[in-house]
């Protein structure tokens, strides 16, 4: 069975992450763009990254985060997120995360996060192992651009 190499899901904006002029505050985009990343991957490619720091002491810790405000999500809008992996190395993973409008007619925010593989139980970065590079190979997706702000201009320009 071959493997989404863009995974997609669906939110609803929500009062309490909002600011007073209703749309959705700025750090609130980060937390709905790794949420919705988390619950695709746990989805389409069977990885609970939750269990795996459990059973296995194994997970993935933020290392930075890129983010590109275009358009505001606003209160009860629902969005569509979607996001792919487009670059890894042997202890890196390297995402693209979107937010659109519901028909992906107009974009809101584009995110580039790399996350470290993480030992939990030796507190030290960590190798992924031939089965999880097996599944990076086959969902890897990359972009042309080499720099993030040559990525939002190819993005906006796609849209106008």
């Amino acid at each position: 069975m071959k493997l989404p190499k863009i995974l997609e899901s669906k939110a609803k904006i929500r009062f309490q992450d909002c600011d007073p002029f209703n749309h959705l505050n700025n750090a609130a985009y980060i937390n709905y763009m790794i949420n919705a990343r988390e619950d695709q991957i746990e989805k389409f490619y069977n990885l609970d990254i939750f269990e795996l720091a459990k059973t296995k002491g194994i997970s993935w810790v933020v290392g930075s985060n890129q983010i590109a405000y275009i358009r505001p999500a606003l209160l009860m809008e629902e969005v569509l997120i979607d996001s792919q992996l487009i670059k890894y190395s042997e202890n890196q993973l390297h995402v693209e995360i979107r937010m659109w409008n519901h028909d992906k007619t107009e974009l809101k925010a584009t995110m580039w996060s790399t996350f470290v593989h993480f030992n939990l139980l030796q507190q030290k970065r960590w190798n992924h192992n031939d089965m999880l590079i097996e599944l990076f190979q086959n969902i890897l997706n990359p972009i042309s651009e080499k720099t993030f702000e040559e990525r939002i201009l190819q993005l906006k320009m796609q849209r106008v």
